[in-house]
C-alpha cells in the first residue's frame, strides 16, 4: 500500500473529516481514504461513459426499465441504419 502526502488543505476541511473519523471510531487516514473512495465512485457515476451513444444510453435506461421488447430494438436499429445509410450523401443545392 502506497502514501500520499496532500498539502494545502483549508484547516475547516481538517476539522470536519477529523470530527467524522471520531464520530465514526475511524482514524483521520482511514476517513480520509473513504471519503476519497467515495467521492471517485460519485464522480465515475456522474460521467457519461465514453463512446456510449445517444441509442445504447436510451436502450440501457429502457432496458433498466424492462420497457423494451424485440419491436422497439428492430425499430431502433432500422433508425440507426438509415441514420448511418446519409453518411457520404451530396449536399443538396437549395439554391
Amino acid at each position: 500500500m502506497g502514501d500520499m502526502l496532500i498539502r494545502g488543505i483549508p484547516e475547516p476541511l481538517k476539522r470536519e473529516i477529523e470530527q467524522a473519523a471520531r464520530t465514526g471510531g475511524q482514524s483521520l487516514s482511514g476517513k480520509a481514504i473513504d471519503l476519497l473512495r467515495k467521492g471517485i465512485v460519485a464522480e465515475r457515476e456522474a460521467r457519461p461513459e465514453p463512446g456510449l451513444s445517444a441509442w445504447d444510453a436510451i436502450r440501457s435506461a429502457f432496458l433498466s426499465e424492462n420497457a423494451i421488447g424485440d419491436e422497439f430494438a428492430e425499430i431502433m436499429e432500422g433508425i440507426e441504419a438509415e441514420r448511418k445509410h446519409d453518411f457520404g450523401r451530396p449536399i443538396e443545392d437549395f439554391e
